[in-house]
C-alpha cells in the first residue's frame, strides 16, 4: 500500500536537467499510436485586454494499468486552476483546442473534479452523493429509450441497484466504510471525510480522471498527510489519471510523477520537473530522505525563477 521507500543508504540527488519549457515549443504528436487522455493546445485566455494565459501545451498521456499524476504548480492568478476548469467542461479558452482522449472536447465528455470546498450535497446521504453522478447519467427517460434504440445503438444503463453497489464499494475504497447512510454535512462529517465523499463521487462517475483544485488547503496538517497517502493508494489501485493544483511543494513532490511549473501572466508552462528521475516510485515513507528534500529545495528554487523572471 502507497509508495514504499526500501531504505538504502542515502545518496545525493543525481544531476537531472530541469526542463524549461519556456525556451521550447511543447511535443504535440500527431502519431496516432501515442494516445493522450487530456492535451491542451495552445491555450490562451483574455479577459478584456488582459491576456491570463498564452500560448500554453500541456499533456497527459493516458497509461493503462498505471496512471500519470500530473501536479500544476505557480504564482497565484496564473490560471491553474482556469486550466482545470477547461478540461472538466466548465470554461471554455479564448484560443486553442482541449482535447479529451484524443477528440476536442464536447459538452458531453464528463470529468469529475474535487474542489478545495466542500461540494457534497447536505441533504443527502454520503452513498447518494458517492452515486449522484450515475443517477444523472442514468435516468428513466434513459431506459425508456434503450427499449426503441436499435441494438448498436443502445446506451449503457446503470440501475438503482447496481449504483449502490458500487457506491458502497467506492465508499470503501475511500476509508469510509460505516458512513453511508450519514448526511454529508459537517459536523456529521469531519472535513477530511467531506473531501473524501467528494473524491469517491469523482472517482465513481469518471474512473479515468479525476480533477483536484487544492482539496487538501483547508484540512489541518495531520488530516492532509493521511489524504494524500489515501489518494497515492487509491491512484495505485485504479491507475487513474490524476492532474492536481496545489501551492504546496512538498505535496507536489510526494505526490507527482510530473510536476508543471507555470509563469506569471501571460502565463505558460515555464519548468517540467520529472520526480521519477530523482526518486523512487514507490514514495511511502521517503519525505525524511535527504533525496525528498533536496528536490523539495530545486522546485522552491524554480519557483523563486519564477518569481524572479516577472521583476526582468
Amino acid at each position: 500500500m502507497g509508495r514504499y521507500f526500501n531504505k538504502k543508504e542515502s545518496k545525493p540527488l543525481p544531476k537531472q536537467e530541469v526542463k524549461d519549457e519556456s525556451k521550447k515549443e511543447a511535443v504535440i504528436s500527431d502519431d496516432p499510436i501515442i494516445d493522450n487522455i487530456v492535451e491542451l493546445r495552445n491555450i490562451e485566455q483574455k479577459y478584456g485586454d488582459n491576456v491570463i494565459i498564452k500560448d500554453l501545451d500541456f499533456i497527459a498521456e493516458r497509461k493503462p494499468e498505471k496512471g500519470v499524476f500530473k501536479v500544476i504548480l505557480g504564482p497565484s492568478g496564473c490560471g491553474k486552476s482556469t486550466l482545470l476548469r477547461y478540461i472538466a467542461g466548465l470554461q471554455e479558452p479564448t484560443g486553442g483546442e482541449v482535447l479529451i482522449n484524443g477528440e476536442l472536447r464536447k459538452k458531453t465528455d464528463h470529468v469529475g473534479m474535487v474542489f478545495q470546498k466542500y461540494s457534497s450535497f447536505p441533504w443527502r446521504s454520503v452513498r447518494k452523493n458517492v452515486y449522484y453522478g450515475l443517477e444523472v447519467n442514468n435516468t428513466w427517460m434513459d431506459w425508456a429509450l434503450n427499449l426503441i434504440r436499435p441494438t448498436d445503438k443502445k446506451k449503457p444503463f446503470v440501475g438503482r441497484k447496481e449504483m449502490k453497489r458500487r457506491a458502497d464499494e467506492m465508499i470503501k475504497k475511500v476509508g469510509l466504510d460505516g458512513h453511508g447512510r450519514k448526511y454529508a454535512q459537517y459536523p456529521t462529517l469531519s472535513g477530511g471525510q467531506l473531501q473524501r465523499v467528494a473524491i469517491a463521487r469523482s472517482l465513481l462517475s469518471t474512473p479515468d480522471i479525476l480533477l483536484m483544485d487544492e482539496p487538501f488547503g483547508a484540512l489541518d496538517v495531520p488530516t492532509r498527510l493521511q489524504m494524500q497517502d489515501m489518494l497515492v493508494e487509491i491512484w495505485e489501485e485504479m491507475h487513474p489519471t490524476i492532474i492536481l493544483v496545489t501551492h504546496d511543494i512538498p505535496e507536489a513532490v510526494y505526490l507527482a510523477d510530473d510536476i508543471y511549473i507555470m509563469s506569471h501572466a501571460p502565463s505558460k508552462i515555464v519548468h517540467h520537473v520529472k520526480v521519477s528521475d530523482y526518486l523512487p516510485y514507490n514514495r511511502k515513507g521517503i519525505k525524511r530522505d535527504p533525496k525528498f528534500t533536496e528536490l523539495v529545495h530545486k522546485v522552491e528554487d524554480l519557483m523563486m525563477q519564477v518569481e524572479e523572471n516577472k521583476s526582468k
